[in-house]
């Protein structure tokens, strides 16, 4: 009986040591919670480092640096540190959606920032959405890059909105009846000329011409001819820095004495203005940068920036820029994971940013802000006007 009974203890005694191994009494095995979790928070990008958009690449790479190195300067996501996962997408739509891929399945970012073109952005959108993390494209602007789901934002203007808002400046601000459009003939050029045309002719405008042209074009002076002929009050130009440039120095040789009218496409200071010269005074455009804002955080950007890089911003930077910080702010406020940044972004209102005050985001993600109106004088963007408008500047919902 008595080896029955050591026996019975014996057990007991090993059973009792197993529940409290179970419940981890010594606490070595214990994993962490997500809130101890000090390993750096990952955020993807990607931009056109090489290729025919390399300056615009180069320009958004060192503002997303900037603002990487902001947000970790002050004290990173409630403790943690913030680590860049940037690639070059060349400019390809087969390249961004490859990098997508990458970002989202191994890589482990828990956001991305595009700092990338229209058709590069649209390629890579649907597989951050599939795969639910949450993506900002800072200035590619076609409408469909924010229509497939819930994790995609955009942080510049919409296309329909900016053509909406270039229209205005040409109809409203400066009273043009008759307009010639120049427009790149791709995503971002035929999205901004379709929308202002349609703008232009319900204020009882007309359209006396159209024509479009390639990225690498850099013959004008055919086309800027016949528009002289036309006499139009008004050239509308959507374009890029490059031909951009290309455009405004031929017609300074033809002395076409005709107001032209851009858009962020050429709001960038060491291409279109260094090429363009003074040619390019006189030169008014839609953007998304007030380089004479007063608010803190515009100011503190164009002077971080400049001090880092050697020289001004521009729209793409200050964009790209922004994204960042809006992640931060979502972050910070609603915790790191994917469907709690995505959650937050909602939730942002009157939020100062480089890019001026952000009201807010609309079920499809798009920004609602006011659209600044820039005039180059003197080899430089300064203010011409904003556009406060909701008319004009509030993004379509569906």
């Amino acid at each position: 009986m008595k080896n029955k009974r050591i026996q019975s203890l014996l057990v007991v005694l090993i059973a009792l040591g197993l529940i409290v191994a179970g419940c981890g009494g010594a606490g070595g095995d214990k994993k962490p919670a997500a809130a101890d979790n000090k390993a750096p928070i990952k955020i993807g990008f990607f931009a056109p480092v090489t290729g025919p958009a390399a300056a615009d690449g180069d320009s958004v790479t060192k503002a997303a640096k900037l603002a990487v190195e902001k947000i970790n300067k002050d004290g990173g996501i409630n403790g943690r540190k913030v680590e860049l996962v940037a690639y070059d997408d060349n400019l390809k739509p087969q390249e961004a959606v490859s990098i997508a891929q990458k970002l989202t399945t191994k890589d482990g970012v828990v956001a991305a920032v595009s700092g990338s073109y229209s058709h590069t952005t649209r390629a890579a959108a649907p597989i951050f959405e599939n795969a639910k993390i949450p993506m900002i494209a800072a200035y590619a602007l076609h409408p469909d890059i924010t229509k497939g789901g819930d994790y995609v934002f955009r942080q510049s203007f919409v296309g329909t909105a900016q053509g909406k808002a270039g229209g205005y400046v040409a109809v409203d601000m400066l009273k043009a009846k008759t307009i010639a459009i120049l427009n790149v003939d791709n995503d971002f050029g035929t999205t901004l000329a379709d929308s202002f045309t349609q703008y232009v002719e319900s204020k009882g405008a007309k359209v006396v011409s159209r024509d479009k042209f390639t990225m690498v074009e850099k013959e004008f002076n055919p086309v800027l001819t016949k528009i002289k002929q036309l006499k139009p009050d008004l050239i509308y130009m959507p374009t890029y820095s490059g031909t951009g440039a290309q455009i405004a120095r031929q017609a300074k040789e033809l002395n076409l004495g005709i107001q032209m009218l851009g858009t962020e496409g050429i709001d960038s200071t060491m291409e279109f203005l260094k090429v363009s010269g003074p040619t390019a005074d006189g030169i008014i455009i839609t953007t998304n940068l007030n380089r004479n804002s007063k608010l803190k955080a515009t100011q503190d950007f164009i002077k971080d920036y400049t001090a880092m890089a050697g020289h001004a911003p521009d729209m793409v930077a200050a964009s790209t820029y922004d994204c960042f910080m809006v992640l931060a702010e979502s972050m910070r406020k609603n915790g790191a994971e994917p469907d709690k940044i995505k959650d937050g972004i909602y939730k942002i209102k009157d939020f100062e940013a480089a890019t001026g005050l952000i009201k807010g985001y609309n079920k499809l993600g798009e920004v609602t802000k006011n659209v600044q109106v820039q005039v180059i004088k003197n080899g430089a963007f300064t203010y011409y006007g904003e556009i406060s408008d909701p008319a004009i500047i509030t993004p379509p919902d569906k």
